[in-house]
């Protein structure tokens, strides 16, 4: 497992570090919430200018391209509101996983315009801001299981996609410096 002393391009990969789950405990559920209302515009803007060529450069070597990045936020942040209604509605429910990588390959990740998932971020993201904000108290310890790496709760995956949020837009960010975009 790479870590920031072992390998050197850790910093490109993961540019706000990994995930810890260790945060759920002193999680700001309202500054959570606030990184998920802001991602996207937020995501507009990092994006913002850049034309095709630049949209299909990889964000570090062998990783994806910015347009993927875009597009994988869309369909990661689809599959959590849906969790998180399963969540809400279900005593916790098992998950169905998919595969990120096989669904960053697909034709529409790889060449249709951001536009589709900036516009899909808009929409989804009001939806999951409206219904995080009227979840109750008891709801945050709702969860789901997933087969792979078991029981979540609500507060675990907010905690989880805040990280997500700010994580891939320090990606396309940390490149746009890199490269003097």
């Amino acid at each position: 497992m790479a870590t920031p002393g072992s390998d050197p391009l850790f910093a490109v990969r993961y540019p706000i570090g990994r995930f810890d789950v260790s945060v759920v405990a002193v999680l700001n559920r309202k500054a959570a919430i606030a990184i998920l209302a802001a991602l996207p515009e937020n995501m507009r803007s990092a994006v913002s200018g850049l034309d095709d060529s630049q949209l299909d450069t990889p964000y570090r070597e062998g990783g994806w391209t910015l347009r993927q990045v875009v597009h994988h936020v869309a369909d990661s942040h689809s599959q959590a509101y849906s969790r998180l209604r399963l969540a809400l509605t279900e005593d916790w429910p098992t998950i169905k996983p998919y595969d990120q990588a096989a669904w960053a390959e697909l034709h529409d990740a790889k060449t249709a315009p951001v536009s589709l998932s900036l516009d899909l971020l808009q929409a989804l993201h009001a939806r999951w801001v409206m219904l995080l904000q009227s979840i109750t108290p008891d709801q945050w310890e709702c969860g789901y299981l997933h087969p792979e790496s078991g029981k979540h709760t609500v507060a675990q995956m907010v905690a989880l996609y805040d990280w997500h949020s700010r994580h891939h837009l320090a990606q396309i960010e940390s490149l746009r410096e890199r490269k003097g975009w």
